[in-house]
């Protein structure tokens, strides 16, 4: 479990994370979302003790992340994946972490059958790809085979293949009764993976729940109608809070009503029914609509002059 209460970190006059307090339970794989430079890896770093938090506090498994006397077996961090020597090879990377903590060898070429890296195991780091590098990363997080993981952008530069057994390796963990924390851009990945989120904006929390919870507090949900009657459908189903638009001649989309609702008004009117088929938003719509205000740099049509909203990046390693 990680625990954050009044969490706060600043450098200079920048506020890179503001007061912000949460709980991330085992069991449970909990996504971490905000727009860059929204304060998401200088927490993530507050969290292991790379960072001191300027206010507040943050503990793991009950205890600051500092006090644990063999912090490999309780928390597994992904970082930096570019943070290893690149004259050393996989395996003695992982060995050099292992004898830290009295991890065995057999553990070190457990982890590395493990992430894929066997075929590439006695080679340089220096000439990995960043695949590979993302391999190594989650090798070294898992090494000491802990009760809470941590992971920054953990799918950044793997294949299709990497990126399903990401998935699928957090998903397992969690179901174990660990805890996994881990932060994405990939809005897709994430809604297959997470089942609760926190999302960060300017060193703020803008909102934490379920998945599907975040998405329809600030979506709204429509039904598609396809009926060969669908013009003298729309003056039955218009109502108070109700929005009916016409896409094409016999395709409606309704909005205020569910599918049951209009299933019913359309069999008591007598109405042929073709299609109808709920709509829900998307987790990147949704995303999108919470973090709109708190973008870094705002992307603009081609040709046009790009501003940025927030000139200083002041966050260091934080994306």
């Amino acid at each position: 479990m990680i625990e954050a209460h009044g969490l706060t970190k600043k450098y200079g006059d920048k506020v890179a994370v503001n007061d912000i307090s949460f709980t991330v339970n085992p069991g449970r794989v909990t996504g971490f979302l905000g727009p860059n430079g929204a304060g998401k890896s200088t927490t993530m770093r507050m969290i292991v003790g790379l960072d001191r938090p300027t206010h507040g506090s943050v503990t793991v498994n009950g205890k600051p992340y500092v006090q644990h006397r063999a912090p490999l077996r309780e928390v597994g961090a992904l970082l930096e994946a570019k943070a290893v020597h690149s004259g050393r090879s996989a395996t003695n990377h992982l060995r050099g972490l292992a004898a830290t903590h009295g991890i065995s060898k057999a553990r070190v070429h457990e982890v590395i059958d493990m992430t894929g890296l066997a075929a590439v195991a006695g080679k340089r780091v220096g000439g990995f790809s960043l695949g590979m590098g993302q391999r190594l990363g989650i090798a070294a997080a898992m090494l000491g085979d802990p009760r809470t993981l941590i992971l920054d952008e953990p799918v950044n530069g793997l294949d299709p293949e990497g990126v399903k057994w990401v998935r699928t390796m957090v998903r397992y963990l969690a179901d174990e009764g660990r805890t996994v924390f881990l932060s994405s851009h990939l809005m897709s990945e994430m809604a297959i993976t997470a089942d609760e989120l926190i999302v960060i904006g300017r060193g703020r929390i803008i909102t934490t729940g379920a998945v599907q919870d975040v998405i329809d507090a600030v979506t709204k949900s429509s039904v598609r109608v396809r009926s060969p009657q669908a013009e003298a459908l729309v003056a039955r189903l218009q109502g108070a809070d109700v929005t009916v638009t016409s896409l094409e001649p016999s395709l409606l989309k309704v909005d205020g009503l569910s599918a049951e609702q209009i299933g019913e008004a359309a069999a008591a009117g007598g109405f042929v029914l073709h299609e109808l088929t709920p709509m829900r938003a998307s987790l990147e719509e949704a995303y999108m609509t919470l973090t709109a205000d708190d973008v870094e740099y705002h992307s603009h049509g081609a040709g046009e002059e790009t501003a940025p909203a927030v000139v200083a990046e002041t966050e260091g390693a934080n994306r």
